[in-house]
């Protein structure tokens, strides 16, 4: 009777509507044993509940209210899923490497933190925000494990799978370089082994956007089509050269690359949730002087109060107060906030990188005004509009050069390793996609505007003649 209780002890089931169940270890009673649930309920996580996971979204897709927290706890799913499949072929490898459970733990706590580091409004926080300080979420992310998470990390000692062998732990270094898109190169001081996983958190396939393209098309109420992500981690391992796909893997692969593309163009950057962008933009930066009047780079802990859900609480109230600054931002922010959209799309034209003009890349959003500007009738070159560039990369530009998010194909019939057949089969899909969108305050000059902006991309803009 007693190993049947034991099989329970210290282990919980987290609900989810897209895993069904997520395993996760909880205490035991043990001195100085720490569990994922005690860095689940540590207050950075907890925050993630108050930073909903798709930012402007939410005014287009009204179910679409889930939370970085849901899907840290699918990335940390997933992310133990890889580990248990790839294990056995990382240790073929790398003889010396750790036991399996802490390689689970390792990959699902990285799983779990790689967003803790989130502004309100997701992404656009980073760029209309933590720019200006030379930050990112992710060096924001791995500043707060450094300083507040490491403690609960080092002391965990056990995975769902079993417990590490005597004496191990994780290092909390090697989750900032598991979860550091710029953090590119292993320190000295790094298992060699620990490099290999890289491109299980910051990759093509990855925990992370594995559960966001799942998740965020469920709360969406988005039909995304198949993904198989079993097939995906069943045919993953480790060769010699890094993380590997059989070639019985790759037709899952390119499935779920199409699926990805689908979501950024049709809810990543919806129309509408790019307009209402450019919308925050104009205040998002003035807002913050006076909502978050700290620098980052000195100051952590008033970030631990910083979520999308006090940000609205508090400017929502602004357009009654008495001072001017703060009354002027409240009322742009209350049409935010009320859903009277400032900006609507006039046109749009998509382009992928065999369309950029002259092979130099995409026009940047300040030349194309100027050339709208340019073909506008006379008497429309004062009508106000706005040009958003959306740019995104449905796969690798180049699949044979893609650093330490490199991955590899295995051809059973030739025993061969290569990256060779990812160029083969992304071909299919385009390497980089601009959808640029023209937005006026109302829609009475579409046809104008329109014109404009397709002028603007494929015509050089009319000359200044002068009388030399």
């Amino acid at each position: 009777m007693r190993g049947a209780v034991d099989t329970y002890e210290g282990r919980g089931l987290i609900a989810d509507p897209i895993h069904q169940y997520i395993l996760y270890t909880r205490p035991r009673g043990i001195p100085g044993e720490a569990t994922e649930q005690d860095l689940i309920d540590t207050p950075w996580v907890q925050r993630l509940r108050r930073v909903p996971q798709l930012q402007s979204a939410r005014w287009v897709f009204p179910a679409a209210e889930h939370s970085r927290f849901q899907h840290s706890l699918g990335a940390m799913h997933l992310a133990g899923r890889f580990a248990q499949q790839l294990y056995p072929s990382l240790r073929a490898i790398f003889p010396d490497a750790p036991s399996s459970p802490l390689i689970e733990a390792l990959l699902r706590v990285a799983g779990m933190l790689h967003d803790v580091g989130h502004g309100p409004f997701g992404h656009f926080f980073d760029d209309n925000f933590l720019v200006d300080f030379d930050l990112t979420h992710e060096l924001v992310g791995q500043r707060i494990i450094r300083e507040e998470l490491a403690d609960v990390i080092r002391s965990l000692r056990r995975s769902p799978s079993g417990a590490f062998n005597a004496g191990e732990a994780i290092d909390p270094e090697w989750i900032c370089y598991l979860m550091g898109k710029a953090y590119t190169q292993p320190l000295e001081s790094h298992p060699r082994w620990l490099a290999f996983l890289k491109p299980l958190l910051s990759g093509v396939f990855t925990a992370d956007n594995m559960d966001y393209v799942l998740r965020d098309s469920y709360m969406c109420g988005v039909a995304i089509g198949p993904i198989d992500i079993e097939r995906i981690i069943y045919y993953a391992f480790f060769s010699e050269k890094g993380l590997t796909l059989d070639r019985s893997g790759l037709q899952a692969f390119t499935m779920f690359l199409n699926a990805r593309f689908y979501m950024y163009t049709n809810v990543y950057y919806h129309r509408t949730t790019r307009g209402i962008d450019l919308h925050l933009k104009e205040i998002f930066r003035d807002t913050m002087r006076i909502a978050f009047p700290y620098d980052l780079r000195k100051e952590l802990h008033p970030y631990l109060h910083l979520t999308e859900w006090t940000l609205l609480e508090d400017v929502g109230k602004w357009h009654d107060a008495d001072d001017e600054d703060r009354r002027r931002l409240g009322l742009e922010w209350r049409h935010i906030l009320d859903r009277k959209l400032k900006w609507r799309m006039a046109s749009e034209e998509v382009l992928d990188q065999f369309e950029a003009r002259k092979g130099q890349g995409f026009l940047d959003v300040e030349t194309v005004k100027r050339r709208v500007r340019s073909f506008l009738p006379p008497a429309l070159k004062d009508v106000p509009f706005e040009i958003d560039m959306a740019l995104q990369d449905p796969r690798p530009l180049n699949p044979l050069k893609m650093g330490d998010r490199q991955i590899y194909v295995y051809d059973s019939s030739t025993k061969r390793v290569s990256e060779e057949p990812l160029t083969e089969i992304l071909k299919y899909l385009p390497g980089k996609v601009a959808q640029c969108r023209i937005f006026a305050m109302t829609h009475e000059h579409d046809a104008e505007l329109a014109q404009a902006l397709r002028r603007a991309l494929n015509e050089e803009p009319p000359s200044i003649v002068t009388n030399v």
